[in-house]
């Protein structure tokens, strides 16, 4: 979930929500194009009833970071993370065999695969405690050692990039100021390091040019307005506004071109949508470079800029574009390549090759791998369990609803294969995080899970939603838990419209934000839903807002204006928290929590189950003690979802369920 301003402007900060690994990439694929099988295919009736492990069985894939060295260059293997012992560690991927070579090993905290480095068979990766979110960078040296660049308690870092020449790594650290990240160069032999940029303002730092000039810098004023400063990093000066302007207007820094000679930005400045835009830093002339009907999700270069890669927003799927520089004609894949959305693109150094991942809501994400002089194509990995079929998914489709005072709603519909007028089945409204995160198609394996067990989900994107247009994603800004709250009761009223619904057996599940919806529909329309799951969810917004980390501050003034400040707001914020009302639960509620969860307190979670308790309502309470604000660990996955799905068996499907 995420800050509004930061989902509007694609320097989205991750804010209510568990945030997964980046996906940056490119090539012309329509997610929306995406099949499950060839034409003239066969397919086989899809099996039921699988069990979560099957499910969440199935590997995770990702690709390094984006401002990283994808392929080394010592063997040509591709850096990526993988979670197929469970737990996400960092491999190196031959684009030849499709063999995986393990370069960490860690049996408790997800290690992430980063960079390559340049010359050598070192690697960057990046791992924090069991999901308190205080990340440290960690050099695995070619004998496998792990070497933290960042220590000490309470430290945050990122990695940002490489000198052109490689011989120094950007890492930004809050160990000076816990609320402000400042830019280091590191030198990539010794390890010794310099200050860069002392970031006394506190601003979000987003991209470094290619020569190590320029530092683009995002401040989000409001929840509707932005601003991007440029520091040079070659004088004392201090960071220069260049995105001056009156009234609300969202700005945010995309990346900038390769040649160092430009700023890729966004702005909502011109409509509705997030268009992508250049600003020259030798002139200050601005330009429009991507125009669409849709958000500009995100713009980036390859190595040498001989390609562009960016991606729209269309209607919950992912449209991305490789765009040849020198000719201006659109890259096109392989026919071989599977129809679906594409992320996490990124080129060898001389970008005759090309990896990315290929994902559907019906297949989960793969590694993908080109050959750009030759058209050679080959799938490197196999993500899906063989346990499982296609068939035995079910296909995302985006469905939209009038909602109570006619705003029509979009959402995502997993409609089970077994699902009809004849036999009916229980159904759940999924709410994403955010506040202004969005639902979009895309594999879930909890999804899929509870789809393949007989409940309809659907994943509603209620106003407030980022990617429906700036008119909409402020409707709901300081009216939370209103009109966002009703669009979710409303979409439990359509499911229960549906001739294929059991309209006495329709629930209500999210996390983070939507964990706070679903108890806050229990909460305040008690009798709206008739079961639901909590997933890490705020019940007490006194507390939360009073108790953010330290590293938000760079978007503290506008996450205040969005939701309401502790100090003038409290009355409200008491007003809108389930804990201080829960004797009004009266349905039956699952509860999930990570006791290391440092955005969503466990004491949140355990307070409302008590005073629901005592209040005599049905709660189940499960708590990870080794996780954060989401899942990292498979092991936990499986169990989260074996609860969802026991709970809604026993409380929601069955045939006394509606009567409890």
């Amino acid at each position: 979930m995420t800050l509004k301003t930061s989902l509007l402007i694609v320097s989205s900060l991750c804010v209510l929500a568990a945030c997964g690994p980046e996906s940056t990439g490119p090539v012309t694929v329509s997610a929306s194009e995406a099949t499950t099988a060839t034409a003239g295919s066969v397919q086989s009736e899809p099996e039921l009833g699988h069990s979560a492990e099957v499910f969440f069985n199935t590997t995770s894939y990702g690709m390094g970071a984006s401002s990283g060295f994808a392929f080394s260059s010592q063997t040509g293997e591709i850096l990526i993370s993988s979670d197929e012992t469970g737990v996400i560690n960092a491999y190196a991927l031959d684009p030849e065999s499709g063999d995986k070579r393990a370069l960490t090993a860690s049996e408790t905290n997800a290690t992430y695969a980063l960079s390559w480095f340049p010359n050598d068979d070192r690697i960057l990766v990046t791992a924090d405690g069991g999901g308190d979110e205080l990340n440290h960078i960690y050099v695995r040296e070619a004998e496998g050692a792990l070497r933290d660049l960042t220590p000490g308690e309470n430290v945050k870092a990122s990695f940002m990039g490489w000198s052109a020449d490689g011989s120094q790594i950007w890492i930004s650290t809050n160990e000076r100021d816990p609320a402000a990240f400042d830019l280091y160069a590191y030198d990539a032999e010794t390890y010794e390091r310099s200050l860069v940029f002392e970031n006394t303002e506190a601003l979000s730092m987003s991209a470094i040019s290619p020569d190590g000039r320029w530092l683009a810098l995002d401040r989000p004023r409001t929840s509707a307005d932005s601003d991007i400063l440029l520091a040079d990093l070659t004088s004392d000066e201090a960071p220069v506004l260049i995105t001056e302007h009156e009234g609300n207007i969202a700005y945010g820094a995309y990346d900038f071109t390769a040649d160092s000679s430009a700023l890729v930005y966004a702005t909502n400045e011109y409509g509705e949508w997030n268009q992508a835009w250049s600003y020259d830093l030798e002139t200050g002339d601005r330009a429009p470079l991507i125009e669409a009907v849709w958000d500009v999700m995100y713009v980036g270069y390859s190595p040498s800029g001989q390609y562009r890669v960016s991606a729209v927003n269309n209607d919950g799927f992912t449209d991305v574009t490789v765009l040849d520089t020198a000719t201006g004609e659109t890259v096109s894949l392989p026919d071989s390549v599977p129809a679906g959305d594409l992320a996490g693109v990124r080129f060898n150094e001389d970008e005759t090759q090309m990896a990315f991942g290929v994902t559907s809501s019906v297949a989960p994400n793969n590694i993908h791998w080109v050959d750009l002089q030759t058209g050679t194509h080959r799938q490197l990995t196999e993500a899906l369990n063989p346990e499982l079929k296609p068939e035995d998914l079910v296909e995302a489709e985006v469905v939209r609803f009038d909602s109570f005072d006619g705003v029509t709603v979009p959402g995502i519909m997993y409609r089970p294969h077994n699902a009809s007028a004849d036999t009916p089945v229980p159904a759940l409204v999924w709410v994403h995080g955010g506040p202004g995160g969005q639902s979009r198609a895309g594999y879930s394996a909890a999804i899929q899970h509870l789809v393949n067990n007989g409940y309809a989900v659907y994943a509603a994107n209620n106003r407030g939603s980022s990617g429906y247009g700036k008119t909409f994603f402020h409707m709901d800004d300081r009216r939370h838990g209103e009109e966002d709250l009703q669009d979710i009761v409303a979409a439990g009223d359509y499911l229960r419209s549906l001739d294929w619904v059991r309209d006495d057996a329709v629930g209500v599940i999210g996390g983070s934000y939507g964990g706070y919806i679903t108890a806050a529909a229990l909460t305040f329309h008690p009798e709206a839903f008739d079961v639901g799951i909590n997933i890490f969810g705020v019940t007490n917004w006194v507390r939360t807002l009073e108790s953010i980390p330290p590293w938000w501050e760079s978007f503290r003034e506008a996450l205040y204006d969005e939701m309401g400040d502790p100090a003038t707001d409290a009355e409200r914020h008491r007003a809108i928290s389930p804990l201080f009302h829960a004797d009004q639960i009266v349905k039956p509620m699952l509860v999930v929590q990570g006791a290391n969860d440092p955005r969503v307190l466990q004491v949140e979670s355990d307070e409302l189950v008590a005073a629901a308790r005592e209040n005599g309502a049905i709660v189940e309470y499960v708590l990870f003690p080794d996780e954060g604000h989401g899942f990292r660990r498979r092991e936990n996955r499986i169990t989260a979802s074996d609860a969802y799905l026991n709970f809604l068996d026993e409380y929601l499907a069955g045939e006394d369920a509606s009567a409890e």
